[in-house]
């Protein structure tokens, strides 16, 4: 049976091949003769008809009974009855023949976003534009895109199907004048993050009368991306202020000579070449340059997928989902702090088996790469975290902080943790176990953040990192302005200011 298979699949596969080559024999021609190319050419051509299928109603024996009506209709004298019934059947089976051969020739189906990366919950307008750029009419037109949610003009039933599934048919039925261009917008909503693709989408049509259709599935396929939730610190039960300890000393012996804060008075332990030599002279004892602490630090955060002890015991959905969004928030709250901020998980990128790296960078456009990667984490793990901690951190500054979000808190992992401090790294445990991570971790900074934390409790207002960072922004209090305005009259008795 599996041999029967396997025939098969080289048959379709050389068919497919006879469709491209014979299509690309059809542009040359055209080409060659001046005549116009068929876009349906130039997408077999480039493999993007995945497969064209027809039906009808139409019966073979209508031809022969429509001659023999004819046939009929002369021997018998020219009955006019019978030759009308044997000429409109050639006529209707002619007339649908052509209509159905020109049916989806020149037919478009365009997707336009009004953005392609969201976070969970936020709305994307979907506009679909359909243009017939020939003069033939098509009284009816259908297209079936495949889409991994529903509309949400949908009903809730197919919502909840479509999330259950992760596939939703988006239906569309036009009816088209010659050189007609149309359009629908429709709205979605993701409720996870994710990467999300569109389509293929099946162009169906026929002729006027319905007894032939035509349906060809083309290769149309657009990718979004749902970052994943993002929340102010706060609600993670972390501290707002300096959550990874005191980086002020710890950046002290790092410091960028770009930026300045400001001058102090020298101190032996202080940097010759840090003296500023002009406030010296000015002030007659030696002054040093402080430099502004934001610039030299750097966060990598460490990200493990494994929420059991062992990959056999399988995973949990909803623990993973926290996991990914702590880690989003940290990468966050570095960003806003103007440090080097980059990724790393032991997830591998869908339909991949490599890990996700994303190495430490002020880049303005950093924080939307880190997203973008954590927004493709799956629940495949590739290694285990602690190897890629030991394997990774050699590449990173000496200064940089090493934050590990982890929902498992294994031997393997304290002790690889243990030997980063030992050797001079700066490490930071955030936990999300439900029992608290051990004290005996030395100097190593710890977190535990609970099931009960605010930010998890089913009801809590999302936020988006905009909301989240205007957040952190503290609001002055309003300041009254008085005006005093001085009223005077002028000579015809008028007031006036």
């Amino acid at each position: 049976m599996s041999q029967n298979y396997h025939e098969i699949h080289l048959i379709v596969r050389e068919n497919q091949r006879t469709a491209r080559r014979k299509a690309r024999q059809q542009m040359i021609q055209a080409a060659l003769t001046g005549k116009g190319v068929n876009m349906a050419d130039v997408a077999r051509a480039r493999g993007l008809v995945l497969r064209e299928r027809e039906n009808s109603i139409f019966s073979d024996a209508w031809i022969p009974l429509a001659v023999f009506f004819i046939l009929v209709g002369l021997i018998t004298g020219r009955n006019a009855a019978m030759l009308a019934l044997g000429l409109t059947l050639l006529f209707i089976v002619g007339v649908s023949t052509i209509w159905k051969n020109l049916s989806l020739v020149g037919v478009t189906y365009e997707r336009q976003f009004d953005r392609t990366r969201v976070f969970p919950g936020e709305p994307i307008k979907m506009t679909i534009t359909v243009s017939n750029r020939k003069p033939l009419p098509l009284t009816w037109l259908q297209f079936r895109d495949e889409l991994p949610v529903s509309t949400e003009s949908d009903n809730p039933i197919a919502q909840v199907a479509s999330e259950i599934t992760g596939r939703y048919i988006l239906q569309n039925t036009f009816s088209v004048h010659g050189n007609e261009t149309t359009s629908r917008t429709v709205t979605l909503r993701f409720p996870r993050r994710g990467y999300y693709k569109l389509g293929p989408v099946t162009y169906e049509s026929g002729d006027i009368f319905t007894l032939f259709t035509m349906a060809r599935e083309y290769k149309y396929i657009d990718s979004l991306i749902v970052y994943p939730q993002i929340w102010p610190l706060e609600e993670l039960t972390l501290p707002a202020k300096e959550p990874f300890g005191e980086l002020r000393v710890q950046r002290s012996l790092f410091t960028d000579p770009i930026k300045t804060q400001g001058i102090r008075d020298y101190q032996p332990e202080d940097r010759f070449r840090d003296v500023h030599w002009k406030a010296t002279a000015r002030r007659g004892e030696l002054q040093t340059k402080i430099y502004d602490p934001s610039t030299g630090m750097t966060m990598a955060v460490f990200l493990n997928v494994a929420t059991f002890p062992r990959h056999w015991m399988g995973f949990d959905p909803d623990l993973l989902e926290r996991a990914v969004s702590v880690a989003a928030s940290i990468a966050n709250y570095g960003a806003q702090q103007k440090w080097g901020v980059g990724v790393y998980a032991n997830g591998s990128v869908p339909n991949s088996d490599q890990p996700i790296r994303v190495p430490p960078s002020r880049s303005p456009n950093q924080l939307a790469r880190v997203l973008e990667a954590l927004a493709a984490v799956t629940e495949f793990a590739t290694g285990s975290i602690e190897q890629m901690m030991v394997r990774e951190s050699p590449a990173l500054p000496w200064a940089a902080t090493i934050v590990l979000v982890t929902a498992v808190v294994t031997e393997e992992i304290m002790v690889t943790l243990l030997r980063l401090r030992e050797a001079g790294r700066r490490v930071v445990l955030i936990s999300l176990a439900d029992e608290p991570p051990p004290k005996h971790l030395g100097r190593i900074l710890t977190y535990h953040i609970p099931a009960t934390a605010p930010a998890f409790q089913a009801g809590h207002r999302s936020q988006t990192a905009t909301e989240a960072a205007l957040r952190a922004i503290p609001t002055p209090e309003p300041v009254e302005l008085e005006l005093e305005l001085e009223v005077e009259a002028d000579t015809n008795g008028q007031l006036y200011q």
